[in-house]
């Protein structure tokens, strides 16, 4: 009788374990998770590989655009939604897509992951949208570029406005760069909005070129067509980790913020969509962060214990406790001003800001082997005109200008004709620099 008990209490043991493990089974992700990201292939490939071995149902496709093309995208489909993640830098383009209710709300389960990286936090309030690697943005250069060039090692933003750089500097654009934008955005929120342009426009005067996509600066770097950069740092960080003679700074105002991932709205495989985050915080995916090819920095501090002492750590490092607190709302708030702003005055006018800053840097020259105060006095009047704004900080934000740009009821008309005015600002004053950098090219010499 016993053994009989014995063997119908096994028999009903094995039952519950296969119930139990087809309801595991039944719960665990499967099928594909897409994802729609601003990563290159050199980010997304080596973490695709772990998570699809951490979660072997699970296929990840990744869709990859730009940042402000990415946002546009899960708008535009979200009536027939098939994306279910959205991955990338900026957190303002996560606020946008917040604002706009396409994101879902999640409570992540994975530890270990502090508040706040410097003073800024690393998932949203709202639990909308989650850090899942710190960046920090800065200058890079190929050393040996620099050494055949006679290229001093740039440390501040300023630096890369003096004359010994003319010609040497890439940027992507902000319009087209999220990464990008939060840089800019970043100078001008730490230096403030006129002295911020001002820098900008220093810089832009010395760009060599200002590409598509922000991984096209990094790889114009590592194989020397150009000699400096204005870059995220994992740019740099990976390239150095893959043998190429770069170098990296972060410059005096310059910030650390989280690169984000969230759920779209209405995802088509939830269940997967929060596998794919929790792969992201758990310790083995923020290990994955450490490869060469990816270089990031993970938010989870125990993860450094794993990285080389030279490896920037953003919870001990002190240089990360000096960057300036970034303000997403006010970044959020006049993006499209700042990357029209930029275009207008920078990316369409660039011919004419070089020719211009390339004549200032001869009147340089001519000052410095002999003074004369007629041409510094025509050379101040010139940098007056180039650094001239044709929109004030408190317009940039204002819900009149934002119209314009972000789906008001003006935009299009609107938007086109703002775009004209910025453009004519920006000829104008750079054909009247160019006259006064020419008299006091004159008069100096």
């Amino acid at each position: 009788m016993l053994n009989r008990r014995a063997a119908l209490a096994a028999t009903l043991g094995l039952s519950l374990s296969a119930s139990f493990a087809t309801i595991a089974i039944a719960q665990a992700p499967a099928g594909k998770v897409t994802v729609v990201t601003s990563f290159s292939k050199d980010v997304t490939d080596p973490i695709k590989k772990a998570f699809e071995k951490a979660a072997p149902g699970v296929t990840l496709e990744v869709q990859n655009r730009n940042t402000n093309a990415g946002v546009k995208y899960v708008e535009e489909t979200k009536a027939n939604n098939q994306v279910d993640l959205f991955w990338a830098s900026a957190p303002d383009a996560f606020e946008v897509l917040k604002g706009k209710k396409l994101l879902t709300a999640y409570k992540p389960k994975a530890t270990g992951i502090p508040e706040k990286i410097g003073s800024y936090p690393i998932n949203d309030p709202q639990g909308f949208y989650f850090g899942f690697a710190a960046s920090g943005y800065g200058i890079m250069w190929n050393d040996r570029y620099a050494k055949a060039n006679k290229l001093p090692e740039p440390k501040d933003w300023q630096d890369l406005a003096k004359p010994v750089f003319y010609d040497h500097v890439s940027i992507a654009s902000p319009a087209r760069s999220g990464t990008t934008h939060l840089t800019i955005e970043t100078i001008l929120q730490g230096e403030g909005w006129e002295n911020g342009w001002r820098t900008i426009k220093n810089m832009a005067g010395n760009f060599r070129s200002i590409t598509e996509r922000s991984f096209g600066v990094p790889e114009a770097v590592n194989s020397g067509q150009v000699g400096v950069g204005i870059v995220i740092d994992f740019f740099a960080l990976s390239a150095q980790a893959s043998g190429f003679p770069v170098k990296f700074v972060y410059p005096s105002v310059t910030t650390v913020v989280p690169a984000n991932v969230g759920i779209v709205a209405n995802p088509p495989n939830k269940a997967a969509a929060e596998a794919f985050i929790e792969f992201l915080l758990s310790p083995t995916g923020q290990e994955v962060l450490l490869e060469p090819g990816i270089r990031r920095l993970p938010v989870n501090p125990a993860v450094y214990a794993k990285a080389g002492d030279d490896y920037p750590n953003p919870f001990t490092d002190p240089r990360f406790q000096k960057m300036i607190g970034f303000d997403v709302d006010k970044s959020e708030a006049r993006t499209a001003v700042v990357d029209t702003l930029f275009d207008q005055l920078i990316s369409f006018q660039l011919d004419a800001l070089k020719g211009v800053t390339k004549t200032l840097h001869e009147v340089d020259a001519a000052l410095a082997k002999k003074p004369n105060p007629q041409a510094k006095a025509l050379a101040d009047e010139a940098r007056a005109l180039i650094a001239a704004l044709p929109v004030t900080q408190i317009q940039a934000s204002s819900p009149e200008l934002r119209a314009a740009f972000t789906g008001g009821k003006e935009k299009g008309a609107r938007q086109a004709e703002v775009e004209a005015q910025w453009a004519s600002f920006a000829r104008e004053n750079y054909a009247k620099a160019k006259v006064k950098a020419e008299e006091a090219l004159k008069a100096a010499k």
